[in-house]
């Protein structure tokens, strides 16, 4: 693994998400009559909220100020633009925003910031038992939980809760991860399912997914990393997040990738998920939570991630925003897109490689 390759799939990467564009290629109109656009760079919705994640954690590392100014005027655009309707996938832009507010505290994305964590607490749809019902853009998903909340609404508030002082927020959180847990993590495997239904009583297909695996895999050690949870929530979590990777160790592929459906052979292999993997692997046995076994995985994941990355910094085979499904032949047959969450992932595994590197 060389650093040069690393930072030069980094640099790839960035511009292919920065000239992301929105080709019409879907039509997925919102709720509220507005075209969505899940895939343009300058959109605000979750998978830019995931890109930009991905950005201000590389700029972390590297503070550069190009990338600064990227992330900034993404932020300062959106919201001299006026920001969307509050839902699960509209609030993922604002844990980035609180990652970037947070190392120079400026007033004016305090002010977004606390505003839309007040909002997230007293206007977001809770289910049975008090969980973000996870309603999006073009979907009211009544009285279901996703996987998918814990990383676009519930770091946030765990994040920003930590670093402003609203300790009422990182209850909230804590309390969020516990309860998809209890209705989502499948105690046979370790691995977590899409949803839940408080209607139906029901896992709906029993989706063993891909991704939304790793939104649960990065989930856990970004929650464990940005707010002090308790020992007890920290070791509880920590057990989840072992048991899912011994899992998921066992059912990568050869090549290194994992299928979009894991337990699912003759579903196609998926790239945002397995870069979110390599991420959680190597971050992971870097913290000490995994051993050589997740270190090993990782470098096998980060190695066909950079696979497929192509000359323009395009990450493929990739799948494109994934609903509820009834059927896991509904996830067999999501097609397949650049997206931003697919350049951030990437990001995020490479970055982790560097990390890496440069402790070597």
């Amino acid at each position: 693994m060389e650093k040069r390759s690393l930072n030069k799939n980094i640099d790839l990467l960035l511009r292919g998400f920065t000239e992301l564009k929105d080709n019409g290629r879907f039509n997925e109109p919102n709720l509220d009559g507005s075209a969505g656009d899940y895939i343009s760079f300058s959109s605000w919705e979750w998978p830019q909220g995931v890109g930009l994640f991905g950005l201000v954690r590389l700029w972390e590392n590297t503070k550069s100020d190009d990338l600064y100014q990227i992330i900034d005027q993404w932020f300062q655009g959106n919201i001299e633009k006026g920001l969307p309707s509050l839902n699960v996938n509209t609030t993922a832009p604002m844990l980035p925003l609180s990652l970037f507010w947070s190392h120079h505290r400026q007033p004016h994305y305090q002010q977004v910031l606390d505003n839309w964590a007040n909002r997230v607490m007293t206007e977001l749809p809770r289910t049975p038992e008090q969980g973000f019902q996870h309603v999006v853009s073009d979907g009211i998903n009544e009285m279901e939980i996703w996987d998918d909340t814990l990383f676009m609404v519930v770091l946030f508030l765990a994040h920003y809760g930590t670093v402003s002082g609203r300790q009422e927020l990182v209850d909230e959180a804590v309390r969020q991860f516990l309860l998809h847990a209890r209705y989502l993590n499948d105690p046979q495997t370790g691995l977590w399912y899409h949803g839940w239904s408080f209607v139906e009583n029901s896992n709906f297909a029993k989706a063993r997914w891909a991704r939304g695996n790793a939104w649960i895999t990065v989930g856990i050690l970004e929650l464990l990393e940005l707010a002090d949870v308790g020992a007890g929530v920290r070791e509880y979590l920590i057990e989840c997040l072992k048991k899912q990777v011994n899992t998921l160790i066992d059912l990568q592929t050869d090549n290194g990738a994992w299928h979009t459906l894991l337990d699912h052979p003759d579903s196609y292999i998926e790239i945002s998920a397995t870069a979110g993997f390599g991420y959680g692997l190597l971050k992971g046995a870097r913290l000490g939570i995994g051993d050589v076994r997740w270190l090993e995985a990782g470098m096998k994941a980060l190695a066909i991630v950079q696979d497929n990355i192509d000359a323009e910094g395009t990450v493929h085979n990739v799948s494109y925003g994934t609903r509820m499904g009834r059927t896991l032949q509904f996830y067999k047959d999501i097609p397949l897109q650049p997206t931003g969450y697919g350049q951030a992932l990437a990001i995020l595994c490479l970055s982790e490689g560097l990390r890496l590197a440069d402790n070597k």
